[in-house]
């Protein structure tokens, strides 16, 4: 996922996006915890898309606030 791609979308979609990754945060957080977690780069990249959701996110708010 790049920014370009989340720049398309609307609020309401980023802010659905981002419950998606915290959701998969705290599930890869519970397999590392119990032994089961394989891929140890996800949790990074799971992490990263979160803050790039944010960041985003915080773009269109400060865009929003500009114009009014």
């Amino acid at each position: 996922m790049n920014a370009s791609e989340l720049r398309e979308k609307t609020p309401d979609q980023l802010r659905d996006q981002l419950v998606q990754l915290k959701k998969e945060a705290f599930n890869l957080r519970f397999q590392q915890a119990t032994g089961q977690l394989e891929n140890t780069a996800r949790m990074r990249a799971v992490r990263r898309d979160a803050a790039r959701v944010k960041t985003i996110l915080n773009e269109k708010a400060a865009a929003a606030a500009g114009e009014a």
